[in-house]
C-alpha cells in the first residue's frame, strides 16, 4: 500500500526560512512542493522519509532564495492490485453497483433476499483491481481546457467488493459479534 520513492530535484529555499537549521529548511521545501500531491505513474506523495544528499546552496537572481540539488525519499501511497483496502463512499449512481432505488441515491445489494445497504460515508473494505492515470495538462491555452483539466482526478483506483469479507464494515463487524456470542 506504501512505496519509498526515491526522487532528485532542485528545491528553493525562500529567505525568510534562512532562520532554521538547512535540514529543516530543506525537509520543509520538499514537504511544501510533494505532500499530498500525485506523481504520475508513482502514487500519492505522502511526506518525505529522509534526506539522502543535499548539494551547496546557490543563491538566485531575483528574489534572494537559495536553491538546492537534493535527492530524497518519499512515502507514497500505491496499493497493488489483489489488495485489501479501506475506503469511504462518497458517492452513489448506476455505474456503481446497481440501485433498485434510485431516488435514495444509495446502492442495494440483495443478499438472501435483505436488502444490504451501501450509504453514503459508510466505511468499506474493497479489493484493487485496478488504477487509472489521468494527465492534467490542458489541452490548450482555453479556459474550457484548462477547467476540464481541474476537474479530473489525477488518480483513481478501482475495487471490488464482490468477495467474502468485503463490503461496508459494519455488516462484518456485526457478523464478528455474533459469532463472538455463540461461542461464549
Amino acid at each position: 500500500m506504501f512505496i519509498l520513492t526515491k526522487i532528485a530535484d532542485l528545491v528553493q529555499i525562500a529567505p525568510d526560512k534562512f532562520g532554521k537549521p538547512s535540514r529543516i529548511s530543506i525537509e520543509d521545501a520538499i514537504n511544501a512542493k510533494y505532500a499530498n500531491r500525485v506523481i504520475q505513474k508513482i502514487g500519492l506523495c505522502i511526506c518525505m522519509y529522509d534526506l539522502l544528499w543535499a548539494s551547496d546552496g546557490l543563491i538566485g537572481h531575483g528574489n534572494g532564495g537559495v536553491h538546492v540539488n537534493v535527492e530524497f525519499r518519499m512515502i507514497v501511497f500505491r496499493p497493488f492490485k489483489g489488495e485489501t483496502i479501506f475506503g469511504r463512499i462518497t458517492r452513489a449512481s448506476q455505474d456503481g453497483i446497481d440501485s433498485s432505488d434510485h431516488n435514495e441515491n444509495a446502492w442495494i445489494w440483495i443478499f438472501d433476499g435483505q436488502p444490504m445497504w451501501y450509504d453514503k460515508n459508510e466505511m468499506v473494505r474493497l479489493q484493487v483491481l485496478d488504477e487509472l492515470w489521468q494527465d492534467q495538462t490542458p489541452e490548450s491555452t482555453e479556459q474550457e481546457a484548462i477547467d476540464k483539466a481541474k476537474k479530473l482526478s489525477p488518480y483513481s483506483i478501482q475495487g471490488t467488493m464482490m468477495k467474502e469479507g468485503l463490503g461496508v464494515c459494519l455488516w462484518w463487524d456485526d457478523a464478528e459479534e455474533g459469532d463472538g456470542d455463540e461461542e461464549g
